[in-house]
Formats: C-alpha cells, sequence, structure tokens
C-alpha cells in the first residue's frame, strides 16, 4: 500500500530536526453544501533542518520517530506568500514611485 504524501505549509521549526507541518482541506458541508476549509498541524521529522517557516513543504507517512511524530519531509518547494497579487501591486507602486522621487530630483 502507498504512503500518504500531504502538502502544507511550515509553521514552526523551533526544535531539533522536528517541523509543525499545516495541511488545509476543503470540502463541501452535507448539509450547508458550502465549501468548509479544515486545517490540522502535523508532526514531520527534518533530518537536516532544511525546512524554514513559511515555505511549502510535502510530508510522507513513515515509522514513527517519537509519541506525535509520525511524518517525514519529503520536499520544500518555496515560500507560502511568494507570487501574489499583493507583492506584484507593492512593486508596481514602488517603481512609480521610484520615478517620480527621480524626476523631481530627489532621488
Amino acid at each position: 500500500m502507498p504512503k500518504r504524501v500531504l502538502q502544507g505549509v511550515v509553521v514552526s521549526d523551533k526544535t531539533d530536526k522536528t517541523i509543525v507541518v499545516k495541511v488545509e482541506r476543503r470540502f463541501t458541508h452535507p448539509v450547508l453544501k458550502k465549501t468548509v476549509r479544515r486545517s490540522k498541524n502535523y508532526h514531520a521529522h527534518d533530518e537536516n533542518n532544511s525546512a524554514k517557516t513559511g515555505q511549502i513543504v510535502q510530508i510522507q507517512e513513515s515509522r514513527p520517530f517519537s509519541k506525535t511524530k509520525t511524518w517525514k519531509l519529503v520536499q520544500a518547494e518555496g515560500t507560502a506568500s511568494g507570487g501574489g497579487i499583493v507583492d506584484t501591486v507593492t512593486e508596481a507602486v514602488g517603481n512609480v514611485v521610484n520615478r517620480a522621487k527621480a524626476a523631481v530630483g530627489l532621488g
């Protein structure tokens, strides 16, 4: 039987060789017929302490490493907040302000 693989965001990397990953799932409520979001935290083994807070990672089921730690880090992908519309707009506004300062002679 294949092992489950989940994708989530690293919430904490403060402990040695352990990360806490928040995995969010979405489903349709059986009565209300609305999309509901539920999240759960998983403790995962990170042998090299490579994952940092805010990164999107994949974790896989494994043997128990401790009482609460039964998942291991498979792959660290990138940051959770990178590439959003807010970052793009903020960068564009910064560029316009810099051009205006240069035109007036302040920059």
